[in-house]
């Protein structure tokens, strides 16, 4: 991790994420309308905010570790939708989302956002 000021704050905020990722992907919910394998972009969507939020935290040479512990997280939460038989089904499709948004996610770090939090600890010490 960074050297951060607020690392208390910024790893509750980060398990306060994961813990929102594990609900969604965990609770039984009702088949939304809309397009078909919509919910393959939510997937993609929260695990490239994952990867923007995590990089956000580390150096540029943990970023491939962050990449998979993300994978693994989500076949994690395949694994558990199987398992817990409450009308969630394991997905390999759902898996690959999930790396298309993790590779989207450290894209966008490298590119722009990567070590964004001594960035807003600087401006919150600004203000």
């Amino acid at each position: 991790m960074l050297r951060l000021a607020y690392a208390p704050a910024w790893i509750a905020a980060s398990l306060l994420l994961l813990a929102l990722v594990v609900w969604g992907s965990l609770m039984p919910g009702p088949d939304l309308p809309g397009p078909p394998n919509v919910d393959k972009l939510e997937h993609a969507s929260a695990y490239a905010l994952l990867a923007v939020w995590f990089t956000g935290l580390v150096p540029r040479n943990r970023y491939a570790a962050i990449a998979a512990a993300l994978v693994g997280f989500g076949v994690l939460m395949e694994f558990l939708q199987q398992a817990m038989q409450l009308g969630r089904q394991a997905d390999a499709l759902d898996v690959a989302a999930n790396a298309v948004g993790i590779g989207a996610g450290i894209v966008i770090a490298v590119w722009r956002t990567g070590g964004w939090a001594p960035k807003v600890e600087a401006w919150l010490s600004r203000n």
